[in-house]
């Protein structure tokens, strides 16, 4: 008969004999379950995505299992362990079988009913007057047709996935509903907030505290949009609609006083990328043999980056164009990439990953707002120093109008996730347009009664994700901040030595890459910033009160 695991070394034994098992089995499973979407996402074949959905089953039945649940559970409730990595991998590999307690036919009916909404995102192309077009081919209409009905008609070709996919995602979310209850939570959208360390009220009095603070800002700058728009297509403000906007979703802010696609039409983005990373400190060579970043048919149309198996395999994916649009995505991208790439190697593999999501979103943001940035423009994209002085004012402003409109944005996801998941049952296509009209104020299209929201792919395939690209914004304001000010020193010559400063790439590495999920991500902002994660410096960059770049 054996005798209870009492001593802390016995537990400490105990566990670690565990995670060996568990890791020998999960492993090769992620490997394969990795390669399988990548494929389907890169070929749009029903054979990568049924194995994917396969493995991803899988995957999580190994979490579902009851009796290493229970094991866990006691580990737990005999306090900390002495050895922090054991104690972190505990806590961790207790939230993810607790998210996982579900009979295998629950899971499974979840995995078919995501893969399927994930395989209709991807190979949907809207049609327009006909022709099935890509999602570039709707940003170029609305971004530059003076056209108002083929505008309209873009946008709503731009929604048409959201009818396509409405009935099967409720189904999906009730499925999630019901399986978070089973479990002893409100709903899926609470349980995965409280699983992923992350506080529910905490984080909604973040975001009512960053709509107070934004009000003013952002009623300056859509009152002076609509009056700049209404005055392009010959209306008055008050008939403006979606379509009007450079985007479908109004998520990321017209082109406003200047463009920048001028100053990337004709370069190689992809090795202006590979440069710029180099001069940092980071070599993306390999990175980029792996990624598959150019347009072809049945391929994913989003942009991405997976590092498939924690280790050196790190790829994007990408359909690039010589856009500014594209040049930003590149340097999003790649800035998940060089954190997948520099995690510290010797960690045990359940720590071989980001300390958080919103950690590598912030790590994405610092380098996706440098396209936009005069000091990135002069140093990399070998903008004229004349030109860039005449149009530094409106290049600054259109960073900043482009991170407060995606804020505004964001506000209408958090919310409309939340609701979503406590009520499914309500009229979901007018609560989508109230939020738009309060967040965002674009006004509904007259006598519309279409499922909008569902045409936003993140209900489908990355549910309770979307507040991590605010809370990522904010802290890499504050790291922002942080290296201008304290590693590179300020002054006026901070931001040229910003976008070319080797010490901006170590830093990165040693504060922020390395410790991959052996910290939370509160110490981790601590550790990196000297402080707790603040929303002053992001509000600082939107009224223009931070270092200029």
């Amino acid at each position: 008969m054996s005798t209870p695991h009492t001593a802390t070394g016995s537990r400490e034994s105990e566990l670690a004999g565990f995670i060996e098992q568990l890791v020998g089995e999960l492993q090769p499973l992620e490997l394969q379950h990795n390669e399988a979407f990548w494929l389907a996402n890169t070929t749009g074949e029903a054979r990568h995505e049924a194995e994917s959905a396969r493995l991803d089953a899988a995957m999580r039945k190994v979490y579902a299992r009851r009796e290493p649940y229970a094991r866990l559970t006691r580990l737990r409730d005999g306090g900390p362990l002495a050895d922090p990595l054991l104690d972190r991998q505990l806590t961790l590999l207790h939230h993810a079988h607790r998210a996982r307690q579900l009979e295998p036919e629950m899971i499974e009916r979840q995995v078919r009913l995501e893969k399927s909404l994930e395989s209709r995102f991807n190979q949907f192309r809207a049609e327009l007057d006909g022709e099935r077009v890509s999602d570039n081919r709707i940003a170029d209409v609305l971004r530059d047709a003076e056209d108002l009905d083929l505008r309209r008609r873009a946008w709503e070709a731009s929604k048409q996935i959201g009818r396509e996919v409405e009935q099967d995602l409720l189904q999906l979310v009730r499925l999630r509903n019901e399986g978070a209850r089973q479990l002893g939570f409100s709903d899926y959208y609470a349980m995965a907030l409280e699983l992923d360390e992350l506080d529910e009220r905490e984080l909604f009095e973040l975001f009512d505290t960053l709509e107070r603070e934004t009000d003013p800002l952002w009623r300056d700058y859509k009152g002076a949009l609509d009056r700049r728009l209404a005055e392009r297509f010959h209306v008055g403000r008050e008939a403006l609609r979606p379509w009007h906007y450079a985007d479908p979703f109004f998520q990321e802010a017209p082109p406003a006083e200047v463009s920048l696609d001028p100053h990337y039409t004709g370069k190689d983005l992809v090795a202006l990328t590979e440069r710029y990373f180099a001069r940092i400190g980071f070599d993306l060579r390999d990175m980029i043999a792996r990624s598959d970043l150019f347009e072809r048919p049945a391929k994913c149309q989003h942009a991405f980056c997976m590092s498939m198996d924690r280790g050196n395999d790190v790829r994007v994916l990408a359909n690039v164009r010589p856009t500014e649009r594209w040049m930003g995505t590149l340097l999003h991208e790649y800035g998940h990439a060089v954190y997948d790439g520099h995690l510290d190697p010797s960690l045990p593999w359940l720590l071989r990953t980001q300390a958080h999501i919103l950690v590598t979103e912030a790590s994405a943001m610092l380098f996706g707002r440098l396209s936009k940035t005069p000091a990135w423009l002069s140093a990399w994209a070998d903008v004229d120093a004349n030109e860039l002085a005449r149009h530094a004012g409106p290049v600054a402003r259109a960073v900043r109008q482009q991170l407060l409109v995606q804020t505004r944005w964001e506000m209408v996801m958090v919310n409309m996730e939340r609701a979503l998941y406590r009520d499914p049952e309500q009229d979901l296509r007018s609560l989508w347009w109230e939020l738009v009209e309060r967040f965002q104020g674009v006004r509904r299209p007259v006598g519309r009664r279409e499922p909008d929201w569902a045409a936003k792919i993140h209900f489908s395939v990355a549910p309770v994700y979307y507040h991590n690209y605010q809370l990522g914004e904010m802290l890499a304001s504050q790291l922002q901040d942080h290296l201008l000010q304290r590693v590179l020193g300020g002054g006026p010559d901070a931001w040229p030595r910003y976008v070319r400063a080797p010490e901006v790439g170590a830093f990165l590495k040693r504060e922020l890459y390395t410790p991959g999920k052996r910290l939370n991500w509160r110490e981790l902002t601590r550790r990196a910033t000297g402080r707790e994660l603040e929303s002053r410096p992001f509000v600082d960059e939107l009224a223009g009160r931070g270092l200029a770049g």
